[in-house]
């Protein structure tokens, strides 16, 4: 009924397509050297053809290389990140120096799409991606609740064919939820015996099985299935010296890597990564909405004792030599690609390792306990995936943050990093148009021929299309006294959400600004107020935010009889209102049919 320009904008917005680029030869001279492992000084660093030809380079550069001078700078391994949810903000990490990222989950086609762009030698601009894929879970077990279809399984005699469908889809190792939830939000979990079978069948084909926990008894279960990592550590704020004992010779015994995350684990505790919020350095290169998540952790309260558990567990696991790999969980609330790495390397510090040691868990480590022969390293033959800082990271771990230069491929990441940074301090500068909203507050004016409002581009059918999704959506306007009790200005939202698109979606979508994605102020609001109609079932209200496609979203119940929902900005956590793009009305992830009414959509102060 009503044409939709969503596509379009996303289309627009979604970024330009970069070619690949040819890399240069370049010479790094006199500058220390952590290859990895341990620091070398006063070296020069050859670089040909994206490659390190020669890291201890003698004699008379070719006239054709480039000469970077490295006195008083550290050359670094690119760094990696060995646990995050790569799935939006794809440029952070190599701005970072972050050259490769462990994907912990992931849709199947955004993951063949980061493998074949690796295998063609495509991927300079971006950091690489090693991933899990589809994770293993029981049905309605963690990782269903996202909306997008999961193949769950039940009985160890699926292990070896669900562990084959995944390696045929592109998934570099297996990983394995273990979690039971809480009393608030339960889940079903793996029994034992399909864990152990799903660990066999991995290790079958060559490929590791990691673990998620949550808990001290479900740690000790995955390292009894015998799985070759643990991707997180737990909260808490006692245990008692057997088990902790206990716990790290199991995991050394099992030859066992652990990934301790504070980043999330501190987001939980409700606590902040002030160390590099505060930071210009690391602050430059993220825009508003990418701020947004670091300023919202999950924890509405600081309760810093939760972190005493995890930091006792890996101070006495590094201790007793069994790998520590620095991991962040980034997309997650209160983290961020790339920065949270620098957070987290101080984070291992304090909670006991070196900065040398931790230097290592964000190169070398991970990239041996991945099995990627290729980088982590500053040696002959591995890729030049390079981070160039001032001064002496293994000494003071913060001198991370002095970033001089990144190389991913020998390409240098300098021209992405600027464009960037004045992108931000536009943006800082930028006002965008305060917003006039009418007396009444009313933005949804509906007839039969538009569907108006008092300002902005207007309401538009919206869908998960523009991501290659499904999932339908029909909008129709109710006339009152024909439409039994509807009122004025009425609408009727209806579809169906199928799966096609890792978190489908169909609804209704108002483009508040004079052109679609065009971001401007709402702050002459705080609330948003409407009255709602449907069939019982859970939709959201979502707002998005100039820089992100991903909206910060607040559900709502319906049921036969209209009633009047009223959610304050408050509500849509770390949403900034002076930076609103969209403000939509949309059924799901979960699939199905969906009907929904909507009526007297008012934005007020109050």
């Amino acid at each position: 009924m009503y044409k939709t320009t969503l596509a379009i904008a996303l289309a627009v917005c979604t970024g330009s397509i970069h070619s690949p680029a040819t890399a240069a030869s370049f010479l790094i001279e006199h500058v220390r050297v952590f290859d990895g492992q341990k620091i070398l000084a006063d070296k020069n660093v050859l670089i040909v053809d994206g490659k390190i030809q020669d890291s201890n380079f003698s004699g008379k550069p070719a006239a054709d290389i480039t000469i970077i001078n490295g006195k008083g700078r550290t050359l670094l391994p690119g760094l990696i990140d060995a646990h995050v949810h790569a799935y939006q903000d794809q440029e952070l990490p190599l701005l970072y120096g972050v050259t490769t990222q462990i994907d912990m989950f992931s849709n199947v086609a955004l993951l063949q799409a980061i493998n074949e762009k690796m295998r063609k030698g495509d991927n300079r601009d971006r950091a690489d991606i090693i991933s899990a894929g589809i994770l293993a879970t029981a049905p309605g077990g963690h990782g269903t609740e996202y909306g997008m279809p999961i193949p769950t399984l039940t009985k160890p005699e699926e292990a070896q064919a669900w562990v084959d469908a995944r390696i045929a889809e592109g998934s570099h190792f297996i990983k394995i939820v273990i979690e039971h939830g809480n009393d608030k939000r339960p889940f079903n979990s793996l029994d034992t015996a399909t864990v152990k079978a799903l660990v066999k069948a991995a290790h079958v084909r060559n490929k590791l099985a990691v673990a998620h926990i949550g808990t001290l008894k479900e740690a000790r279960d995955a390292l009894a299935a015998g799985v070759d990592g643990l991707v997180h550590l737990f909260n808490d704020k006692q245990i008692s010296d057997k088990d902790l004992r206990d716990l790290v010779n199991s995991a050394k015994s099992k030859h066992a890597f652990i990934i301790p995350t504070f980043a999330v684990l501190e987001s939980m505790a409700g606590v902040k990564e002030q160390d590099v919020l505060n930071d210009k350095r690391m602050t430059s290169v993220l825009s508003k909405s990418q701020m947004q998540p670091l300023n919202t952790p999950y924890g509405s309260k600081q309760d810093p004792d939760f972190l005493k558990v995890p930091k006792m567990m890996t101070a006495a696991m590094h201790a007793a030599g069994v790998p520590i790999l620095a991991g962040t969980d980034a997309g997650n609330s209160g983290t961020q690609y790339g920065i949270s790495l620098h957070h987290e390397l101080a984070a291992l510090v304090e909670a006991g390792l070196s900065p040398a040691a931790a230097l290592a868990a964000a190169t070398s480590v991970p990239a041996s306990a991945f099995r990627l022969k290729d980088r982590g390293r500053i040696t002959n033959g591995y890729k030049a995936d390079l981070l160039l800082v001032e001064g002496e990271p293994d000494k003071d771990i913060t001198n991370t943050r002095n970033i001089v230069e990144v190389w991913k491929d020998g390409e240098r990441v300098t021209a992405q990093r600027e464009q960037k940074q004045q992108e931000v301090a536009k943006q800082k500068t930028q006002k965008n148009l305060l917003v006039d909203i009418p007396a009444d507050g009313r933005i949804g004016l509906f007839s039969k021929d538009k569907l108006a409002s008092p300002f902005g581009a207007g309401w538009y059918p919206s869908n998960d299309a523009p991501m290659g999704g499904k999932s339908t959506v029909t909008l129709q306007l109710l006339e009152p006294g024909k439409d039994a009790d509807a009122p004025a200005n009425a609408l009727s939202i209806a579809g169906s959400i199928n799966p096609g698109f890792a978190y489908p979606w169909a609804g209704v979508a108002f483009f508040p600004g004079n052109t679609p994605m065009e971001a401007v102020n709402l702050s002459n609001a705080n609330t948003l107020k409407f009255r709602v109609k449907g069939d019982g079932k859970d939709y959201s209200v979502g707002i998005s935010v100039q820089g992100s496609f991903i909206p910060v979203s607040v559900k709502f119940k319906t049921s036969t009889e209209w009633q009047e929902v009223s959610i304050p900005f408050t509500k849509f956590k770390g949403m900034d209102p002076s930076i609103i793009t969209i403000l939509a009305f949309n059924a799901g992830p979960q699939t199905g049919e969906f009907h929904f009414e909507i009526a007297d959509i008012r934005l007020l102060k109050e």
